[in-house]
């Protein structure tokens, strides 16, 4: 009997575990709003400063615990080509996984549409966190989602 005992508390514990790991992998670090007043900044093809476009719907996560858990989606004004033009392209865009709860950003689907041409991702800003940068995805109706992503100091050599 004692044996079954044991079984019971570790299949119980480990239930419990896995129960408060999920959320905390899901929920615990992440915050989630929607602010009325919204920029996004593009960095210029010349490398000056980033400039800020009014950006609305937005949707915002950011998290405590890492840089990497921004995600946002939003509208422009200007769509894709027009955009491209003035502000520099980014080469390897590698849109992060969301939480499923925020539905807004389909990270499998941005990945898609960056390789085919139907978005494209620009730079937000080199280096917003050490080794880590922001990166824009626009398509051509004006709808865009940026997230950070690390840069080449992290890249595997």
């Amino acid at each position: 009997m004692k044996g079954s005992h044991a079984m019971s508390a570790l299949l119980i514990f480990a239930a419990l575990f896995g129960v408060a790991l999920w959320y905390t992998q899901n929920y615990a670090y992440y915050s989630e709003s929607s602010p009325r007043d919204f920029a996004i900044r593009l960095t210029p093809r010349d490398g000056s400063a980033p400039v800020a476009l009014p950006a609305r719907d937005t949707r915002l996560l950011t998290g405590t615990s890492s840089p990497l858990k921004f995600r946002a989606c939003f509208k422009l004004d200007q769509g894709a080509a027009g955009l491209a033009r003035r502000f520099a392209p980014y080469r390897r865009a590698t849109p992060l996984k969301a939480p499923s709860w925020f539905d807004c950003f389909d990270y499998a689907q941005i990945t898609r549409d960056l390789a085919s041409g139907k978005a494209v991702a620009l730079l937000g800003r080199r280096n917003i966190f050490d080794g880590v940068d922001r990166v824009v995805a626009i398509y051509g109706n004006g709808r865009a989602y940026a997230w950070n992503q690390f840069n080449e100091k992290y890249a595997d050599q």
